[in-house]
């Protein structure tokens, strides 16, 4: 871990939401992560372009993990906050590179936070009605950031890994789930179905939380997210879903990475054909429509795209001083 800077820090960062998920952008403040200076082993050389996304990661992580808990935790942030830094992509076909982060720890993707990342960067007249390539941990994903106000976003390829995972839990019996690939690692729960609303969210968390400590112990500890869903979609959806991320905040968006996950579900049972429209509702009832198509690469894997609305919240200067005592965030 590299020394705390002694003087004041600035980070200038731009806050939106999309379905009512926050994230927050990073634009300046962060240390360098394509330093040449830091000779971490395993870091891959990408030449004249810089270090690729995932390893600008593995540097933030590593050497700068303190400005991530500046940035998401309290007293500047809270445990739903998704954080999402710019840094320069590797990939020569991407214009923005972006590691996206959370309270405990970092997302190989995340769908609500692209969105809230793109209207962003119209926001700042960065990029404009038409489409653009963003580089992430996991692969490069296209936005198409419409007229209408609403991003698109081809998520990364998805795939199901396991069907139909049993686990036996005290308080429920047999849960029986799939396991996905959707940018993050999903176990989705099929039986049982729940009671998706706010008045439930309490019993929900502790449920998921419970599912993902045995699933991890069932022979799956890449799972760090779980979906549950409603019996049926409403009036308004084919689906309602609660997802717990990593740590314990659950997702207040439908989650563009779960909703990626449960595509590649559907379409390795045959049940949502390419192109068809999936209308997938979260708890608080906003919703992301998506369909998907066959990936070039085979193996049951799909492409998603998932579509959003996000909306810019504020603009704002965090000042990290050092005589703070909670400078570096509240864990």
């Amino acid at each position: 871990m590299t020394e705390r800077p002694t003087e004041t820090v600035s980070i200038e960062v731009i806050d939106s939401h999309t379905g009512g998920e926050p994230t927050r952008v990073v634009l300046t403040g962060v240390p360098d992560l394509t330093d040449a200076g830091l000779t971490d082993a395993g870091l891959t050389d990408a030449g004249t372009s810089g270090r690729t996304v995932a390893d600008q990661l593995a540097c933030f992580r590593d050497h700068y993990d303190h400005y991530r808990t500046a940035i998401v935790t309290e007293p500047r942030g809270n445990d739903v906050l998704v954080g999402a830094l710019l840094c320069p992509p590797a990939d020569p076909s991407a214009e923005f590179g972006v590691i996206f982060f959370n309270n405990v720890g970092y997302l190989g993707m995340c769908g609500h936070g692209m969105i809230g990342l793109v209207a962003t960067l119209r926001h700042m007249g960065w990029v404009q009605t038409g489409s653009c390539r963003i580089e992430t941990p996991v692969g490069t994903v296209e936005a198409i950031a419409s007229a209408d106000g609403s991003v698109s976003i081809t998520n990364v390829d998805s795939y199901r890994k396991a069907k139909d995972v049993a686990i036996e839990l005290p308080e429920l019996g047999t849960v029986v789930g799939d396991v996905a690939w959707g940018g993050n690692w999903f176990y989705l729960v099929k039986e049982p179905t729940f009671d998706i609303s706010l008045d439930h969210v309490n019993s929900l968390q502790n449920i998921a939380a419970t599912i993902r400590r045995v699933i991890n112990q069932s022979g799956y500890p890449e799972v760090d997210h779980v979906e549950l869903f409603a019996a049926d979609g409403g009036k308004h959806a084919d689906s309602r879903n609660f997802v717990l991320c990593p740590g314990m905040a659950y997702d207040r968006s439908p989650c563009g990475t779960g909703t990626s996950a449960k595509l590649a579900c559907l379409a390795a049972d045959g049940t949502l054909d390419p192109g068809a429209i999936w209308l997938q509702a979260g708890v608080l009832g906003t919703t992301f429509m998506a369909h998907y198509q066959p990936s070039d690469s085979g193996n049951g894997r799909i492409v998603p795209v998932i579509t959003g609305t996000a909306f810019v919240t504020g603009q704002s200067k965090l000042q990290i001083r050092p005589d703070d005592p909670f400078a570096w965030g509240i864990q």
